[in-house]
């Protein structure tokens, strides 16, 4: 059990990995202080894979920082903000927009580093003191950097549950949404998600001493590693356990509501087919709901959907990964593949809102018309209104 656990890559949220025997602070020379080179992987072994990496990661940063930056503003000049579904979308926007500030620069920096410079950063060769704890010790960047990526992507996950949970409110109880889903409601909410995503994923340093935060080789990020003594893990590893466990219980609790949801819809389409077709006997003697939910209450909750399945795609490469690593199987270079493919998630919502959501749409259109015709407000001596969908 001792040699898996040894094996075992865990991602926080999917995206903590537990690889101690792949970071440059294990890759030491017996008797030496010098540490052996960074390690060499497909994605960042050479000047040019390296280049190309350091392109991909600026331009997927530009893409989520822009995507969430458009998003925020609509949301903020248009009505929808004021709704409980809107303040989900704004928190969602706010929590993507931090990889793309903080998370996916750092790595820029980093691999730009190494490109440079002749030897790593101090802090990119680890070097925590065992006997010191997590918490203690030369501070490096990863310890901001890892807990902000694995809490942005905990509340990520809680928010898709949570607009899951309020459009599978307006589709059952179409008439009682607005008292069971008020904005003070939603902002507690909001609010508790955050506190404990954050919580959740500072747990490791919090409940264990054994554990700190390395820049991986591997993913070419900041994950969690156990301080251990190159034979036994510490006992207390399990900890890490804690993030996938969460993640897939969200993920599940928002299948289930999905499900009751569209369950609800089909319910509801059938007996519209069968009203088309003459048969209004079956809606009054079927025991049916004669408080329908409305179009755009069943169109919303398709593209919550879409927003579910995309975020659980992208979490299926690093389950494949823990797998592996459970197993038996290293997977350095696919880590990088499983990563980096969950970390592009946080620009999906804003395609996703562009295709699916005439309302975001429609925002965007006049955002941009009204920034390209400022002259037009000028000569009529009107302050232009906010922008109402």
């Amino acid at each position: 059990m001792t040699d898996l656990l040894a094996n075992l890559s865990v991602p926080w949220g999917t995206q903590a990995i537990v690889s101690p025997n792949l970071t440059a602070a294990a890759l030491v020379v017996p008797g030496s202080d010098k540490s052996l080179a960074p390690f060499c992987t497909f994605c960042c072994c050479g000047l040019l894979n390296r280049t190309l990496a350091v392109v991909f990661m600026v331009s997927l940063a530009f893409a989520i920082v822009v995507g969430n930056v458009v998003t925020l503003t609509v949301f903020m000049q248009t009505r929808q903000v004021r709704t409980p579904q809107g303040y989900l979308k704004v928190s969602l926007a706010i929590a993507d927009m931090m990889v793309g500030v903080l998370v996916v620069p750092f790595s820029v920096y980093t691999e730009i580093s190494l490109m440079v410079t002749s030897s790593p950063p101090i802090w990119y060769q680890g070097g925590t003191d065992p006997s010191m704890g997590g918490l203690v010790g030369p501070w490096q960047p990863c310890m901001l950097i890892g807990p902000v990526f694995a809490g942005c992507t905990f509340v990520s996950i809680s928010t898709i549950f949570l607009m899951t949970v309020e459009r599978c409110v307006a589709i059952l109880w179409p008439l009682h949404k607005d008292h069971l889903v008020t904005r003070r409601r939603t902002l507690f909410l909001i609010l508790f998600s955050w506190a404990g995503s954050f919580l959740l994923a500072l747990a490791p340093l919090i409940l264990s001493n054994n554990f700190t935060l390395e820049y991986s080789e591997c993913s070419r990020m900041c994950n969690y590693v156990p301080l251990w003594d190159g034979v036994t893990l510490p006992s207390d590893a399990n900890i890490l356990l804690l993030f996938p466990v969460f993640d897939f219980t969200l993920l599940g609790g928002t299948l289930v509501f999905n499900i009751l949801s569209f369950t609800s819809i089909r319910r509801y389409t059938r007996k519209r087919k069968l009203m088309s077709e003459g048969n209004v006997g079956v809606e009054g003697g079927g025991g049916g709901c004669q408080h329908r939910p409305s179009f755009s209450d069943i169109k919303a909750a398709k593209t919550i959907s879409i927003l579910t399945f995309a975020f659980t795609a992208s979490f299926t490469p690093i389950a494949v990964f823990v797998l592996g690593n459970v197993v038996g199987f290293t997977w350095c270079n696919f880590s990088f593949v499983a990563f980096w493919i969950l970390t592009g998630n946080s620009c999906c919502n804003v395609i996703i809102y562009s295709v699916r959501d005439q309302r975001f749409k429609k925002g965007v259109t006049l955002l941009f018309q009204r920034e390209h015709s400022p002259s037009h407000g000028e000569k009529g001596g009107a302050i232009p209104p906010p922008l109402t969908l």
